[in-house]
């Protein structure tokens, strides 16, 4: 897919999501930004949009809830005419014992992680069987996709994101013959948090097989190449620096 004049949509759009935004934009692509708390980032990221070039919206959404997904995709296609690809980034992250889980932490893990892309991509894939295909990006976890929890406190967290790679396979049989096509991205060590200490930092980086953590960049190929093939789907590709080898 040629990115010119295409309408992309990001859910989370923060860190990694806005060095995406920026070369989705630098690629042609106008850009409908959605973002719960991050407004700032968001508006960062549609203001270098139209730096570029292109057309840029922010939306506000709770994409947890059905309704917030459907009223984005409507808004994403009011205001820039349509949609061709979504990008389902929106993620939660936290640590927690599994002694202290309660139905509102398993919510949330799966409202934000799974049931978001669910319902972005169930509103969307309406817009692009119209308009002859699309594209559909979701974001699951390089642990989930090599079928290792390995870490205990992120049990809400694994189950959502072994869902998205789920959701990816039966989405790609459910929109293949509109020509939608949908695949997802296991990150491993991409950026470390903010507030990890230097010295996990570095056993991130050592336990890694290329010995580094990879950069927002290689995100950005994985999603560039992601669109613009015209025959993957169904696919969850790890960019982990070889961590699942270990």
């Amino acid at each position: 897919m040629d990115l010119t004049d295409k309408v992309v949509l990001i859910t989370g759009g923060k860190r990694i999501g806005q060095v995406v935004a920026h070369h989705l934009a630098a690629r042609g692509a106008h850009l409908a930004l959605a973002y719960r708390g991050s407004r700032a980032e968001a508006e960062e990221s549609a203001c270098d949009a139209k730096k570029l070039g292109r057309r840029a919206t922010v939306i506000q959404a709770d994409v947890s809830k059905a309704a917030d997904c459907e009223a984005l995709v409507k808004a994403t296609v009011d205001t820039l005419g349509h949609l061709d690809v979504v990008i389902n980034m929106a993620s939660v992250y936290t640590s927690e014992p599994f002694e202290a889980m309660t139905e509102a932490s398993w919510d949330r893990n799966l409202g934000v992680n799974l049931k978001s892309a669910f319902f972005c991509s169930h509103a969307a894939a309406r817009v692009m069987r119209g308009n002859g295909g699309g594209r559909i990006i979701n974001f699951a976890d390089w642990l989930a996709r090599s079928g290792r929890p390995n870490y205990s406190g992120f049990t809400g967290y694994y189950v959502a994101k072994a869902g998205v790679i789920a959701l990816t396979e039966a989405l790609a049989l459910e929109l293949a013959g509109s020509d939608v096509l949908v695949n997802a991205i296991a990150p491993g060590p991409i950026l470390p948090p903010p507030d990890m200490p230097a010295e996990e930092v570095e056993q991130v980086a050592s336990a890694t097989p290329v010995g580094r953590w990879g950069g927002e960049q290689e995100i950005v190929k994985a999603v560039l190449a992601l669109i613009d093939s015209d025959f993957i789907t169904g696919e969850t590709i790890r960019v982990d620096g070889g961590r699942h080898l270990k």
